[in-house]
């Protein structure tokens, strides 16, 4: 360790936020970084503790004082080495993880300060790239082919684990561009798509074939390959079936987001098709993190204002949380850096329909409610607890989560990874998915040979 009594004498210290009022005109990271000298000081406060639940929170199985010790010293190298050796893209998690390590950190159990792992990941790498110490690696073939069908965070590991392994890999992806989720999903004010080209640049290097704009049939899978991954994702938005839906205005959360991400390279659509909040008031339905994209999008078109509903209670304020006490991680009030930049939340709120004026959208009727115990068990019960109301607006988001997809019965050589094997999950699991989807793949041929 670099300093033992470092986490005794050092507060946390994080990069923090661009400020709102020059955030909010564009769509560049919000996200600050820390001078070396700080960060390495930051690195130091990991108390190496006997028993690091750290790497028991992390899916993927990450070694945080391992790491924060080279870092400390200022062996960027060594330190992108151990991380890189179990997480195959920590320039992404740095970024978009929740850091369910954090969490789980002896400090954050005492003083709730924990060690700032996800933002130290995030500087080694980048480091690790302006240092050139991402080689591009140049693996013996075996004579195997795998197909990969999807190009998100689970297939875009299980490829490049396959690939270092020696298989020829081929991703196919049913979008324009490798990435899924990390470049559809997640605005570039959290995660600039330049980070994402620049580690396929890599795999291109070493081998891996991309062949994006080709819809795959899971039931019919292209021929000439080995063994296959199925990392799909959940493509299917949850719905509100409620009168007025019809109406337009209203859109699932991946409709604006999306299509924001397009026009940044450079797509263009026209009016009829264009998702925008210019001018408009928003209600973001779903209190989640999809919606506090949308929260943060809508800022940066131009909205008037931003409402958030969720139809289950608030979550409790502050670190801890009584119903998953530390190491777990607490699903606590999260306040996001696009709720920052203005919305008003509400809690308890059920949908009953939308309004409208010759086919668009002018307002949402809602409802408080309460939830009571089930007598029977199981589901607690939805009880109205107020008066219907209307709140204004011309755009409704629907941010409610995915439907896990129905998975087909498929050959042995087939594997499923990430969201389509779970449901909609974290990034970091889908990734952790990814990984063991090509560990089962690799040992499965070689079972073969």
């Amino acid at each position: 360790m670099g300093n033992p009594k470092a986490f005794l004498t050092i507060h946390r210290q994080e990069a923090g936020y661009r400020p709102i009022h020059d955030r909010i005109h564009d769509f560049g990271e919000v996200e600050q970084t820390l001078n070396a000298n700080d960060r390495r000081t930051q690195a130091s406060r990991c108390m190496d503790c006997g028993v690091p639940f750290c790497h028991w929170a992390c899916p993927l199985g990450n070694k945080p004082p391992e790491w924060n010790d080279a870092l400390c010293r200022g062996d960027y190298e060594l330190a992108y080495r151990l991380l890189n050796s179990t997480n195959d893209f920590p320039e992404f998690t740095g970024r978009v993880c929740p850091a369910l390590c954090e969490k789980a950190c002896v400090l954050n159990l005492v003083e709730h300060e924990p060690t700032t792992n996800r933002e130290d990941e995030a500087a080694i790498t980048e480091m690790a790239f302006h240092e050139n110490y991402v080689r591009t690696e140049h693996p013996e073939r075996n004579g195997r082919r795998v197909c990969v069908v999807g190009a998100g965070p689970a297939g875009l590991v299980a490829a490049n684990r396959l690939n270092l392994a020696g298989y020829s890999v081929t991703v196919f992806d049913r979008n324009e561009a490798a990435g899924g989720l990390l470049r559809y999903g997640i605005p570039n004010f959290k995660l600039n798509k330049a980070i994402i080209d620049r580690r396929l640049e890599v795999m291109r290097g070493e081998g891996v074939e991309f062949r994006c704009g080709v819809e795959i049939d899971v039931n019919k899978l292209p021929d000439g390959f080995d063994a296959y991954v199925i990392a799909t994702g959940t493509p299917t938005a949850r719905d509100l079936k409620v009168p007025g839906r019809e109406l337009r205005g209203v859109y699932f959360a991946l409709d604006m987001l999306a299509q924001q991400n397009r026009v940044l390279a450079g797509m263009e659509f026209n009016k009829d098709q264009t998702v925008s909040a210019r001018g408009k008031d928003v209600l973001v339905i779903g209190g989640g993190d999809t919606g506090s994209d949308c929260i943060g999008t809508a800022h940066r078109q131009g909205c008037r204002s931003v409402t958030q509903i969720e139809i289950m209670p608030m979550p409790p304020a502050g670190p801890d949380d009584p119903q998953n006490p530390w190491p777990a991680f607490p699903r606590t009030l999260k306040t996001t850096s696009s709720h920052e930049e203005g919305c008003t939340r509400r809690w308890n709120v059920n949908t009953l329909e939308f309004l409208g004026k010759d086919g668009r959208l002018t307002g949402v009727k809602v409802q408080e409610i309460e939830w009571k115990p089930n007598p029977e068990g199981g589901r607690p019960l939805m009880v109205p607890a107020g008066k219907p109301e209307v709140i204004k607006a011309d755009m409704a988001l629907l941010a409610m989560g995915f439907l896990k997809p129905e998975l087909p019965k498929v050959a042995d050589n087939v594997v499923f990874a990430g969201d389509a094997a779970s449901g909609a999950s974290l990034v970091v699991r889908a990734m952790a998915s990814g990984r063991d989807a090509a560990a089962k793949i690799d040992n499965m041929l070689r079972g073969a040979r």
